[in-house]
C-alpha cells in the first residue's frame, strides 16, 4: 500500500497509514542480539548513577535529612514495584518502544502516546541537567582552566552522541566500563567518608518553627517529605529505560527481568551508602545546595585531598554514563514513536550502523540549548521529573489493565504480588507529580505546556497517520483482533 493511503486496523484502532512494503521498516532497525543481560544490568545502573554524584542533595534543602530520608524511602519504593511490573511488561511486550509499547497495548493509542511523550520530556530534560551538574564537576578540577557553562556543555553533546553514532554495541561497551569506574569510586568515597562521619551532621539544617511538624529530623516540617520526593527520586531516576533497549538485546525474555532486578539492587545499595555518608561527613547543612556534594562532603572548604579529587574525578566519570546511557535511552524512544507514526516519521530513519541518527542529533540539540539557555540544573532536574512521573504511573496502569483485561496472556515473568505491586507504585507516582508542583510550580506549568502542544499534534494529525506496521502497532492490533474473535 503507497505511503499516504488509509487502512483499518481491527476493532477500535484508528486509521493508519501503511507504507509500502517493508522498505520503510527496513530503513528503520536496529542493531539485534547487542546487548546481554551484564550490558543491560550496566545500562540500568549507567542511567541512574549520575545521581548519586549530584542533584538528591538539593532535597536536604526542601525536606531536610529525615524529610529526604523518608522521601527516598517512598521513592525506592515506588521504582521496585515499578520495575518488577516492566520485568513482566517487557518480557510480553520485547520492543524498543519501552514504556510507550506498553500503555499502547494497555490504554490504546492516548495512552501510547502519552506515556511516549512524558517519557520523551524525561529523556531530553534530564541530560541537559547532568551536562550542567558536568559542568561544575569539571570548574571544580579546574581543568584547562575550563568554567562550567556551555562551551562544557556542547563538548559533552557533540562527543558522546558521536560515539552512539559509531555504534549500540560500543556505545554500552563504553558506558558500562564508566559505570564501573562510577560505582568503585562510589564505594571508596563511602570508606574515606565515613571515617569522618558524626551523626551530629545529620540534623543540622535550622528548623523553621513555623512549618507544621517541624523538629531537627524534619526541620521544613511534614510537608518538607513530600517536597523532597523529586530529589529521593534521584538516586533511581531512569533505571525504567533498561526496556527500551529490548530490541537490541540477547534474548530479551529473560535478560531483561534479571538486568532490571539486578540493577535495582544496586542502586539501593549505592543510595543508602552515598545518602548516609555524604551527609554525615560534612553535615547536610553544608552539601544541601552544593553542585558537587560528594567533594564538598570529603573537604569541605579546605583544600582539595587526594581522596576529594579521586572522587572528583570519578563524579565526572558517573555523570558522563549517566548522561551518556540516558541519550541512548530518548533517542529509542524518540525512535519508537516516530516509526511508528506518533512523531514525524523521518525521526526514525536509522544509519549503515543502525544507529536512529535523527533521534540522536534533535534531542542532544534541544537538550544542549536548555542547558545553556538556563544554566538552571535543578529547575531541568524538576521539569524531568515531571515527565518521568507521569509515565510512571501510566506504565503502572498498563500493568494493572493488562492483568484484568488479559489474563491469559502468556507471562514467561510474572511480577511479584500482581496488581498490588503496580497498584502502589501508580499510588507513589502521583503523589511525586503533586511534588513537581511544590517544588517548583513554574517548572510544572512549562513542562505541562510543552505536554500541550504535544498533544495538540497527536490529535490534530498524527493519530491519524500511524503505521499499522510498527511492531508496537502490530501487538495492539492482534490484541484488538483476538477480543473480537472472543467476542464472536
Amino acid at each position: 500500500m503507497a505511503e499516504g493511503t488509509t487502512s483499518r486496523t481491527p476493532s477500535t484502532s484508528p486509521p493508519s497509514s501503511e507504507p509500502e512494503g517493508d522498505a520503510y521498516l527496513n530503513r528503520r532497525t536496529l542493531r539485534r542480539g547487542s546487548a546481554g543481560w551484564l550490558l543491560l544490568t550496566g545500562l540500568g545502573v549507567a542511567y541512574v548513577v549520575s545521581g548519586d554524584f549530584s542533584g538528591w542533595n538539593i532535597g536536604l534543602s526542601k525536606g531536610g535529612f529525615g524529610g529526604l530520608a523518608v522521601a527516598t524511602l517512598l521513592m525506592g519504593a515506588m521504582y521496585a514495584c515499578l520495575v518488577f511490573a516492566l520485568a513482566e511488561l517487557s518480557a510480553i511486550l520485547p520492543t524498543a518502544g519501552g514504556g510507550y509499547g506498553f500503555a499502547r497495548r494497555a490504554l490504546g493509542t492516548w495512552g501510547g502516546f502519552l506515556t511516549g511523550t512524558a517519557i520523551l520530556i524525561e529523556y531530553i530534560l534530564a541530560p541537559a541537567a547532568i551536562s550542567i551538574f558536568i559542568g561544575d564537576y569539571v570548574e571544580s578540577l579546574g581543568l584547562f582552566g575550563l568554567e562550567s557553562g556551555w562551551p562544557v556543555y556542547l563538548a559533552c553533546f557533540a562527543i558522546f552522541i558521536g560515539i552512539h553514532l559509531w555504534g549500540v554495541g560500543e556505545a554500552l561497551r563504553f558506558s558500562l566500563v564508566v559505570t564501573a569506574i562510577a560505582v568503585a569510586a562510589l564505594l571508596i568515597f563511602a570508606v574515606g567518608a565515613f571515617t569522618e562521619f558524626t551523626a551530629g551532621g545529620l540534623d543540622d539544617i535550622p528548623v523553621d518553627d513555623e512549618a507544621f511538624g517541624a523538629n531537627s529530623w524534619l526541620p521544613f516540617g511534614l510537608l518538607g517529605i513530600w517536597a523532597a520526593f523529586p530529589f529521593g527520586m534521584w538516586f533511581f531516576l531512569g533505571v525504567e529505560g533498561v526496556p527500551l533497549a529490548a530490541e537490541e538485546a540477547k534474548d530479551p525474555v529473560r535478560s531483561m527481568p534479571k538486568a532490571l532486578a539486578i540493577s535495582m539492587g544496586i542502586l539501593v545499595l549505592l543510595a543508602l551508602l552515598t545518602f548516609f555518608a555524604a551527609s554525615g561527613a560534612r553535615g547536610s547543612a553544608a552539601i544541601q545546595e552544593a553542585g558537587n556534594p560528594l567533594v564538598v562532603a570529603l573537604q569541605g572548604d579546605g583544600d582539595p585531598t587526594a581522596l576529594s579529587r579521586f572522587v572528583n574525578y570519578a563524579g565526572l566519570a558517573g555523570l558522563v554514563a549517566s548522561f551518556f546511557s540516558l541519550i541512548y535511552a530518548g533517542s529509542r524512544q524518540l525512535f519508537a514513536l516516530s516509526r511508528a507514526g506518533y512523531l514525524p516519521r523521518f525521526l526514525s530513519l536509522t544509519s549503515r550502523r543502525k544507529s536512529p541518527y535523527l533521534g540522536l542529533l534533535i534531542p542532544g540539540a534541544l537538550g544542549f540549548a536548555l542547558a545553556a539557555g538556563t544554566g538552571n540544573g535543578a529547575r531541568m532536574l524538576n521539569i524531568a521529573v515531571f515527565g518521568a512521573t507521569i509515565s510512571y504511573a501510566l506504565m503502572a496502569l498498563s500493568h494493572i489493565v493488562l492483568r484484568r483485561r488479559e489474563p491469559e496472556l502468556p507471562r514467561p515473568y510474572r511480577t511479584p504480588g500482581g496488581v498490588a505491586t503496580s497498584s502502589v507504585a501508580f499510588v507513589l507516582a502521583l503523589s511525586a507529580l503533586v511534588a513537581t508542583f511544590l517544588v517548583d510550580k513554574d517548572a510544572a506549568f512549562m513542562a505541562l505546556g510543552v505536554y500541550a502542544v504535544a498533544l495538540a499534534y497527536f490529535a490534530l494529525y498524527s493519530r491519524h497517520h500511524l503505521v499499522a506496521r510498527a511492531p508496537e502497532e502490530e501487538f495492539a492490533a492482534l490484541a484488538a483482533a483476538e477480543a473480537e474473535l472472543e467476542r464472536k
